[in-house]
């Protein structure tokens, strides 16, 4: 295998256990979804203080609690609280109101403690039942490959190759949750299943490619040969499939509004490494494998 894979393969490794080191130390920074409890995004005519505001809700509806506010744009405010039902949400509205004038509801959303805890566990089930299918998916169609490699050492090479496609991201919003107060939401869940769908499209493309050459060729070629061979032949749609979604997504960052702004860029990130996963991860892992065997 040539040099350029054993190195940014390394580097992969190094971002990988950064990433984890990250999501373990820092943890993830869960929003209402998952916590429980309730969060009003609403915007001003014009923007008051944060202290302000908490000083009137606190003032108007002790029962609330502790209040965060955030900001969003030039006149939005996200505030979390405590779960609360209709008739406490109407009086935080009317109370705002009353204070700052006219103002805009954008979302609200609550959610009950043990709602947030079953949908965190049914969000975990749903990625690990996802990879589970994946390695079964692969060991079958690619079963013919089993002269020259396991079929399920494929399927591990191409879930190592999406771990590092979705742990990356988590590191990284694990960071942006520690010091910018990023929430993982359920968005940021479905951000994950997409890119892990998008991901094993791609290891699937060269894998395929792989299963070709090798059967057009037999053993007349050595196996790292034709997995680079495969790797230069499907180069060129992997790069224009992933410049083209990405266009997409870095517009929909920056002029999509708050509410998806972070579930681009978690896309941004998973569909920026899924190609290259698949070509400098899953790709020596199948040649070290396929030398170990023989």
């Amino acid at each position: 295998m040539r040099k350029i894979y054993s190195v940014t393969f390394f580097i992969s490794v190094g971002l990988l256990a950064l990433s984890a080191a990250a999501v373990i130390y820092f943890g993830l920074n869960f929003g209402t979804d998952f916590k429980g409890g309730s969060l009003l995004e609403i915007e001003f005519a014009q923007r008051p203080d944060t202290t302000v505001v908490q000083e009137v809700l606190k003032k108007n509806n002790p029962d609330l609690g502790d209040v965060s506010v955030g900001l969003f744009g030039e006149k939005g405010m996200i505030l979390r609280s405590k779960e609360i039902g209709e008739a406490e949400h109407q009086k935080v509205l009317s109370d705002l109101q009353s204070a700052f004038g006219e103002i805009q509801e954008k979302r609200f959303n609550s959610v009950g403690g043990i709602v947030g805890q079953e949908l965190r566990q049914n969000s975990l089930t749903a990625m690990i039942i996802m990879l589970v299918l994946i390695v079964v998916y692969i060991a079958f169609v690619f079963r013919k490959l089993s002269s020259a490699l396991s079929p399920w050492s494929m399927g591990l090479a191409a879930i190592i190759a999406l771990a590092h496609a979705v742990v990356i991201p988590m590191g990284v919003f694990a960071i942006l949750g520690r010091y910018y107060g990023v929430e993982i939401t359920a968005v940021f869940v479905a951000a994950v299943l997409t890119i892990l769908g998008y991901s094993v499209s791609d290891v699937v493309v060269v894998f395929d490619r792989v299963r070709e050459n090798v059967l057009r060729s037999g053993s007349r070629e050595k196996f790292s040969d034709l997995v680079h061979n495969s790797i230069m032949q499907t180069l060129t749609r992997s790069i224009n499939n992933t410049l083209a979604t990405l266009l997409s997504l870095v517009a929909i960052y920056f002029f999509g509004g708050e509410s998806i702004k972070y579930f681009a860029l978690a896309l941004i990130l998973g569909i920026f490494l899924g190609p290259f996963s698949s070509v400098f991860v899953a790709s020596p892992i199948l040649v070290w494998w396929s030398r170990k065997r023989n």
